[in-house]
């Protein structure tokens, strides 16, 4: 394979010098490649809170350098970051995205979005021992607890896609469309879905959505 899925992209900025640093910081003196890309899988999830009430027509919420700065993102800004700390620990990532419908959402995101389908549901894949493995670093401990979630975790080898059940058994989260993966985030087709589908969210929510998830 080349190095296609190595290299910076305009929402993956793996040459940012913010970026670099975190995704050393996060995999410390590791050399293996799989101890890596957990290392910074755990490092997205947990460091970078998840936040659906970003401004859904700037083009910043859209980006893995931006997440990491602000401390906070959502799917598709925290599956660019973690692909690339993993680009710019030469490990090749790359953004995916489905369309799912998913039940841990505050009453406020609910009655903005209109619907419980959430459009361009990102995850991201990481070529290790030379297959693409999914994962998704979205949902952060803290927030999962909130909503009564089990984590979700990352071995390395098994795709780890969704919150299938709550921890009480309750269906959570059901994939409708695989929108499949893409080399860079795909801003301009996401934004259009958005744009059709959500009409009441295009300049963000405001509150914290963590804060809030206790009212779901």
């Amino acid at each position: 394979m080349d190095d296609t899925y190595l290299l910076p992209g305009r929402l993956i900025e793996s040459e940012d010098p913010a970026v670099v640093a975190f995704a050393a910081k996060a995999v410390g003196g590791e050399t293996d490649p799989t101890q890596k890309a957990l290392k910074l899988f755990y490092s997205v999830r947990d460091d970078v809170r998840y936040d659906a009430y970003l401004t859904l027509a700037d083009i910043k919420s859209y980006s893995g350098k931006e997440a990491l700065a602000m401390g906070r993102g959502w799917c598709v800004s925290k599956a660019a970051l973690l692909a690339a700390c993993a680009r710019a620990q030469s490990i090749p990532a790359r953004p995916g995205y489905a369309d799912v419908r998913n039940h841990m959402a505050t009453p406020k995101l609910t009655e903005a979005m209109g619907t419980d389908i959430f459009f361009w549901h990102s995850y991201c894949e990481l070529r290790l021992n030379d297959r693409w493995v999914k994962c998704t670093p979205s949902f952060n401990k803290s927030l999962c607890d909130k909503f009564g979630l089990k984590t979700l975790d990352f071995d390395g080898e098994t795709d780890s896609l969704f919150h299938e059940y709550d921890k009480t058994g309750n269906k959570h989260m059901e994939y409708i469309r695989e929108r499949g993966p893409f080399l860079d985030v795909p801003y301009e087709e996401i934004l259009a879905t958005f744009r059709a589908q959500y009409l009441n969210m295009q300049d963000g929510i405001e509150g914290d959505f963590e804060a809030e998830a206790g009212e779901a």
